[in-house]
């Protein structure tokens, strides 16, 4: 919370007298206040659902808007979250002739009941109960998104009937029906995660979607079922779990434009009144209105009319530390007298007619372990930024880095088939702006290559008979343990894990660095050299799973996609 929030009922009284006067540090110091707070209602209401960046946006600005009618400040949080429900019930009216399947949560904005384990590094029951979260029918997700709050102590009793709408009386009926159907999904959740034959045997037909109706059906069969029906043994009920509980941090990148490119007579339209849109816009405001402020570990920007509005920032979930992308220093380019040596390239006339993105990465063998790779081309560097830093760990579905610049980037492959083998869902780049090329294959070894100490060969890093193997789907390249691509523009790399459990670690590099690892072979403890894919041109393939379009869905990008 701001210090302006913690020192009593006075100062906040004179915050928001000075804001809404007109005051533009106590305004943003009311903004960075509330954002959090909304973002957690609007995003557990709606599931990380890829409207809760607009739903957010909207609040808060008739938050701000509306600022003048707010005469009580110890109301403020009330006023505020039922400006930030009524958004959300709002949204759902607009949507009700829409097709059922926009109604699933965007992959690129995060589940966001795993964007709550993800971030708060939940274990245990905890984690139960966020992802119990995914079974609930959409009335009660939003009461759910207020009573969460409440039991981590960020909400009252008081705020959360003024926000649904109801007696302090009837919210608490209300809020007891919805416990009652958190705890049936929370037994689903445990159940789901056991071993039951007759469970196995009727999620057959399940496409793993979270519904009211298979909510239903795996309920009747747990309370009939022996051996499911143990499954709320030493249950801790959720309110004790989520007691002080922080608030999810707001996504690094999250971009929040109070005013963009609208014009007066537009922002009056929705609402700005003349006392705020006054100070807004006048010029000595204006000197610091496009000052990047930190709000919970977003950049929150806010502008005035006469800013261009911004790009617009991907939203990261990969753990990693909020911050600004780090740029890699360039690698030493060739001397002019020193040319590289030519790799295998198209002739001449080939390299007329290829155009860039044509060529796309096909299966193709492992090479003998003892082949030396070809030299890599030498491309352009200059520098490499990402937004998840020097390097970004992508555990969970939905976890995305974006990358911007010049020059070569790793991608690190780790399988995980002990935990859940079976159908993997490629990591797919998309946003593509600009170009992107496949350039090498390294680390040692392919991940089907046989690891050390297996006696029949038989496991590899893709599994083995103790524990099942990961499938990639037909067609597929096989991965190696290090891929390295190259990047000249901006791309958004998403890992789509469904079914079997990876995952990707993503460096900025640089050309030396993939060259000293494509050249380390078995004499010096690698089970094969690597693979030089680049021909220096644009022969060079693209990966199989890119697109210049940002789906609401990354697993959706085609195979073999042509950019």
């Amino acid at each position: 919370m701001s210090r302006y929030a913690d020192d009593g009922d006075g100062r906040r009284r004179r915050t928001i007298a000075a804001a809404q006067a007109g005051d533009r540090q106590a305004l943003d110091e009311l903004v960075a206040d509330w954002l959090p707070l909304v973002y957690n209602v609007v995003g557990r209401a709606l599931n990380g659902h890829a409207d809760v960046d607009d739903v957010v946006q909207e609040t808060m600005l008739r938050a701000v808007g509306h600022l003048d009618s707010l005469r009580d400040p110890a109301s403020l949080r009330s006023w505020l979250v039922a400006i930030a429900m009524r958004q959300v019930r709002d949204r759902a009216r607009r949507r009700t002739t829409r097709p059922l399947d926009d109604e699933v949560p965007a992959d690129g904005a995060a589940d966001f009941a795993e964007l709550t384990v993800l971030r708060l590094h939940l274990e245990g029951q905890r984690r139960e109960v966020a992802e119990a979260v995914r079974w609930l029918d959409d009335g009660d997700r939003q009461l759910l998104s207020l009573w969460w709050l409440e039991v981590a102590g960020d909400l009252s009793r008081r705020d959360l009937a003024a926000a649904v709408g109801v007696s302090r009386q009837h919210a608490a009926v209300r809020v007891q029906r919805m416990k009652e159907r958190l705890e049936t999904s929370r037994s689903i959740v445990r159940a789901l995660d056991g071993a039951c034959p007759g469970l196995r045997d009727l999620t057959a037909r399940w496409n793993g979607r979270p519904d009211s109706v298979w909510r239903k059906r795996l309920a009747r069969h747990i309370r009939g079922c022996g051996y499911c029906g143990d499954t709320r043994a030493g249950v801790v009920p959720a309110e004790r779990l989520l007691a002080g509980i922080a608030l999810v941090p707001v996504p690094a990148g999250f971009t929040l434009s109070l005013l963009g490119g609208k014009t007066a007579a537009a922002a009056t339209g929705v609402g700005w009144s003349a006392k705020l849109l006054t100070a807004l816009t006048k010029p000595a405001v204006a000197v610091t209105a496009s000052a990047t402020i930190a709000a919970g570990g977003a950049y929150v920007v806010v502008q005035t009319p006469d800013d261009p509005p911004p790009r617009p920032a991907a939203a990261a979930t990969a753990t990693r530390t909020p911050g600004p992308p780090t740029p890699v220093p360039a690698a030493p380019t060739p001397s002019a007298t020193t040319p590289p040596t030519p790799s295998p390239s198209p002739s001449d006339t080939e390299r007329e007619t290829v155009r860039y993105g044509s060529v796309v990465d096909a299966v193709d063998d492992a090479p003998p372990r003892n082949a030396r790779p070809a030299e890599l081309p030498h491309r352009p560097e200059t520098a490499v930024t990402s937004t998840g830093g020097r390097q970004a760990v992508m555990q969970h579905r939905g976890d995305s880095v974006t990358l911007s610049g010049r020059g070569y980037v790793l991608v690190r492959w780790q399988i995980s088939p002990r935990s859940r083998p079976g159908a993997l869902v490629m990591p797919s780049w998309t946003g593509l702006d600009g170009r992107l090329f496949h350039v090498a294959s390294g680390g040692g070894r392919r991940m089907d290559d046989p690891l050390d100490g297996s006696t029949d060969g038989a496991t590899t890093g893709m599994g083995g008979p103790d524990t099942g193997h990961t499938v990639l789907p037909p067609g597929t390249q096989q991965m190696w343990q290090n891929e390295y691509f190259y990047v000249d523009g901006t791309v958004t790399l998403t890992q789509n894990e469904r079914g079997a459990d990876y995952g990707i670690t993503v460096f900025p590099t640089t050309r030396q660095a993939a060259d000293e690892d494509l050249g380390r072979g078995p004499d010096q403890g690698a089970i094969r050299y690597g693979l030089v894919r680049d021909t220096g041109d644009d022969g060079t393939p693209v990966p199989q799973y890119v697109t210049r379009a940002t789906p609401a869905d990354p697993a959706t990008v085609p195979q073999r996609s042509r950019v």
